[in-house]
């Protein structure tokens, strides 16, 4: 969208400190703290029923907190509402607009209701709409859009006023692969230009691709926050090596054990011929495989088997579990 679309420098434009949501009994969030800076695209993921929209209502002030602080470019949701909002662009999981409107009245009337001038709300519609590549479909009501085009016109809608903060709640539901790739492709232009964008998701594989940091909820509480590089270096402490032995080797419990100690590593019997050993200190690998070589092992494979993002949350999801 060119040069309208400012950088801004604000250390954290989203931030939320030991955030906590409760409706009676049930507590939907827990100490949340959670940051996110110009430039920035956090991935929010979680389980349906994590607490990610109720999070982002918060942040979006539709929707108080029991306790907490948050703050949107530096302006405080409890003491300045108006100015925190007024540097939010929010889009609900389900965006609707009236059926009836077309998309020019309907972006028109929502500029206006941001407080732009007529002169300036025409301008931005105009940029925002040759990027987004809504131009046939203005005519067009909202009823006759397709699920794609309807999040593009809620995305409109969330850029009219050129917001410093982004929120989107599962913004790719629904979208065919096409409509996801396009989409990821405004989302990560919109983060070049300086937006701090916070969007949730369940799906992990939409996260990994253009999200710089990840964070992952479930149960209200957030179980591990860092970028790819960080959650992977954590994911390769836990790495196990599969063991792969020629069938009718019957020593291969005795000979594991033997050097279960000296090389820290636990093992599980996958099978008669398969094993799998967990070590303890990764540094350990190429010791580990010498000794592996220079016993009678009759081995038919050795492989690493390092867990993926999808393998950490699954874990922590199952973990969680009562």
């Amino acid at each position: 969208m060119g040069s309208a679309l400012f950088l801004h420098t604000c250390a954290n434009m989203i931030l939320t400190k030991k955030l906590t949501k409760k409706y009676g009994d049930h507590v939907a969030l827990v100490d949340l703290d959670l940051e996110v800076q110009p430039g920035e695209i956090l991935g929010f993921l979680g389980p349906n029923g994590a607490g990610k929209s109720t999070t982002l209502r918060i942040l979006s002030g539709y929707l108080p907190p029991t306790s907490g602080e948050c703050s949107i470019n530096g302006k405080d949701l409890a003491l300045d509402s108006l100015g925190a909002r007024r540097n939010t662009g929010y889009l609900p999981e389900n965006f609707v607009a009236p059926s009836e409107m077309r998309v020019q009245e309907y972006l028109m009337f929502r500029a206006r209701l941001k407080g732009l001038k007529r002169g300036i709300a025409k301008a931005s519609i105009e940029e925002i709409v040759k990027r987004l590549g809504l131009g046939p479909r203005m005519r067009q009501t909202f009823a006759a859009l397709s699920k794609g085009f309807r999040q593009r016109v809620g995305l409109a809608d969330v850029l009219l006023a050129n917001p410093p903060a982004v929120l989107l709640d599962e913004p790719f539901t629904g979208l065919d692969p096409i409509q996801r790739q396009e989409f990821r492709e405004i989302l990560l232009e919109l983060s070049q230009a300086g937006k701090a964008i916070l969007f949730s998701s369940h799906v992990l594989p939409e996260v990994e691709e253009i999200a710089t940091r990840v964070q992952i909820l479930n149960h209200g509480h957030s179980r591990a926050v860092g970028t790819l590089e960080e959650l992977n270096l954590h994911l390769q402490r836990e790495a196990s090596v599969l063991l792969v032995l020629q069938p009718g080797f019957t020593k291969a419990r005795e000979n594991l054990e033997a050097g279960r100690q000296e090389f820290q590593f636990e093992f599980i019997a996958l099978s008669e011929t398969h094993f799998e050993l967990h070590l303890k200190h990764l540094d350990l690998r190429p010791k580990l495989f010498q000794w592996l070589g220079a016993q009678n092992f009759p081995v038919l494979e050795v492989r690493e088997n390092r867990p993926d993002l999808d393998q950490l949350f699954r874990s922590l999801v199952e973990e969680d579990k009562p």
